[in-house]
């Protein structure tokens, strides 16, 4: 089977519960994480230590990049400061799973991983990518756009622009509802975020799994230990 899942934030012990218990992962799997594996949540090293293991076990884990995880690489490798878009509360959480005081000093086996992410990832059906697509650009254009590939929050979908591929994703935490009637409709466009680390909203507060080939629909509520909420940016 092939699942896809998004927006990790942190959020360790309900990502693996959604792998070991929910999906029951086998090595004969695929599983698609839609990028932002670190940030807002209480344990990134613990999430990116989980993806690193099930990978070295033989497990087809395959990522994409998020905005929240080049922020984190751009800040280790001094590009930008990490101050100016954590708040005191994400910066104290993401750094202390790192074990460091100084976004300079996260262990580089995590930053080379981190750079390796693909911007995209191509199916046979889906597209796949962290935010979207600025479908208003030359065709060429839009699928290197990193910026727009990695914040992108409102665009029209345009199937053909995709070969007729249908397009996941995450970035923009939707209501659990919504994102049911998505995969009910089987939409051109389905925005898997559902704002797991958002422990506090009974709308959002999930992991969502799609299972790509039965289109079955996996929600894992968040069951993080307690820890302060991040803003939403």
């Amino acid at each position: 089977m092939r699942y896809a899942t998004t927006d990790l934030h942190g959020c360790l012990h309900t990502f693996r519960h959604l792998v070991e218990q929910r999906l029951h992962l086998t090595r004969t799997d695929s599983l698609y994480v839609l990028g932002d594996f670190v940030n807002k949540g209480p344990d990134s090293r613990g999430v990116l230590d989980y993806l690193m293991q099930l990978q070295a076990e033989g497990y087809q884990v395959h990522g994409v990049l998020g905005n929240h995880d080049l922020e984190l690489l751009q800040a280790a490798r001094g590009a930008r400061p990490m101050a100016n878009w954590a708040s005191p509360a994400d910066f104290s959480m993401t750094l202390g799973s790192f074990g460091v005081e100084h976004t300079r000093d996260i262990p580089e086996p995590y930053l080379r991983w981190i750079e390796a992410l693909p911007l995209s990832l191509e199916l046979p059906d889906f597209v796949l990518v962290h935010a979207g697509f600025d479908f208003h650009l030359p065709p060429e254009q839009m699928r290197r756009d990193q910026h727009s590939m990695l914040n992108i929050k409102d665009f029209v979908f345009d199937a053909s622009r995709l070969q007729g591929k249908r397009l996941l994703h995450g970035h923009n935490p939707k209501p659990v509802k919504q994102l049911r009637h998505q995969v009910e409709q089987r939409n051109g466009a389905i925005d898997l975020d559902t704002g797991c680390v958002y422990r506090h909203n009974p709308e959002l507060s999930h992991l969502a799994a799609l299972n790509l080939d039965t289109w079955e629909l996996t929600l894992q509520t968040n069951i993080e230990p307690d820890y302060p909420i991040a803003r939403r940016h």
